[in-house]
């Protein structure tokens, strides 16, 4: 499966304003809603809340994208992102903040980077991975001329 690269990024921006309301309200339960998006998404990054929103709403309004990426690489970040996201929900509903600011934080600082950058570390890692066993990923396609 190939997707438009600017809904994950539109994802990662959502996500960012998510987790930087929790970091400043300290919220436990708004972390534990994030952690179920990085869910969904891993489970259908065509299918999570925020890739429904960038269809419904903005992709419409875009041109066609010059590329597309793998599937693969976003639905890896998005387990890490839910590995980070539960940790973090777990450090503050169980009465360990700074457990939940620190893992919190890390999940804010990626998402950061993806949408302001367009750097996502987890699908850097993943790409990685595959370069290092031998089996290489191209991180984006070219779309074929119509």
């Amino acid at each position: 499966m190939l997707l438009d690269p600017r809904g994950p990024r539109f994802a990662a921006a959502l996500t960012t304003v998510v987790l930087a309301v929790a970091l400043v309200t300290g919220s436990g339960l708004l972390v534990l809603a994030q952690a179920v998006v990085f869910a969904l998404t891993a489970a259908s990054p065509r299918l999570g809340p925020y890739g429904l929103l960038f269809r419904a709403l903005v992709a419409p309004r875009l041109g066609p994208p010059d590329e597309w990426e793998p599937a693969a690489p976003v639905r890896f970040a998005q387990i890490v992102g839910l590995v980070f996201a539960t940790v973090g929900a777990v450090g503050f509903l169980a009465g360990a903040p700074v457990v939940g600011l620190i893992a919190t934080a890390a999940a804010l600082a990626a998402a950061f980077l993806n949408a302001a950058f367009g750097l996502c570390l987890g699908c850097e890692a993943y790409l990685a991975v595959r370069r290092l066993t031998g089996r290489p990923l191209a991180a984006r396609v070219a779309v074929p001329p119509r």
